[in-house]
């Protein structure tokens, strides 16, 4: 059976079980916990209180930054949900409010790579998963670029950054991210889109622009879930 025709099947499952999976399981919203129409959105008042950057921002970056939202309260508590509460379904909501923010990819060009940031190996398997591939893969699955899982490497583990000032991030992070093997090869003249769910300082995604800049891409655009603003500071998740 080809992946079309798979898709289409389990597109069609997930379909017919919807209303047994809200029988077991109400809808609540992932924010707040209240009583929600459907399992993949937010209440009136969580999506209200998200706060969506006017227009692309280059703060910090030589390069655009696509953000869904600012780092507030809501948005934190979606990526703590996300990122440390196993609520990984939460992707796809996460990726659909990014890919509002991406621009169509151009006519006649290849499609943007989307390079997740990596997680070490040892964060990776404690965690199960990395937030960032997801996201980037569901990107993929509405059309944003083609996800390119596996051309970042982070090969030396990082403490968190919470708490550095920026020159100590830069520091932890000098030599952590490199290149995956072939990925300078495939990123050589392609549009790329680093994927991330949430933009602090800028330490890690400076990093891997460097890493990904000296294989020759064509452009370099960042887009994350939130952005974290100097007038919209909360602790990092």
């Amino acid at each position: 059976m080809r992946h079309s025709d798979v898709m289409a099947v389990v597109a069609h499952l997930a379909r017919h079980f919807a209303p047994v999976v809200d029988f077991v399981y109400p809808p609540r919203c992932p924010s707040c916990g209240m009583a929600i129409a459907s399992q993949a959105g937010l209440c009136a008042d969580c999506w209200s209180s998200l706060e969506v950057p006017a227009h692309a921002e280059a703060a910090g970056h030589a390069m655009p930054v696509y953000a869904a939202t600012y780092y507030n309260d809501t948005s934190r508590k979606l990526v703590l949900a996300y990122k440390h509460g196993g609520r990984i379904a939460l992707s796809r909501l996460l990726a659909r409010l990014m890919a509002a923010r991406l621009p169509e990819p151009e006519a006649g060009r290849p499609l943007p790579l989307l390079v997740p940031v990596p997680l070490h190996r040892w964060r990776l398997w404690n965690r199960g998963f990395n937030q960032a591939a997801l996201l980037a893969r569901d990107l993929a699955k509405m059309g944003k670029g083609e996800a390119a899982v596996g051309v970042l490497l982070r090969h030396r583990l990082t403490p968190n950054l919470g708490g550095l000032g920026r020159e100590a991030r830069e520091k932890v992070l000098t030599g952590a991210i490199r290149l995956g093997s072939g990925a300078a090869k495939q990123i050589n003249g392609r549009d790329v889109v680093l994927v991330d769910d949430v933009l602090t300082s800028g330490a890690t995604s400076r990093a891997c622009i460097a890493a990904i800049a000296a294989a020759g891409p064509a452009s370099i655009a960042v887009a994350c879930f939130a952005r974290v603003e100097e007038d919209h500071k909360h602790a990092h998740p």
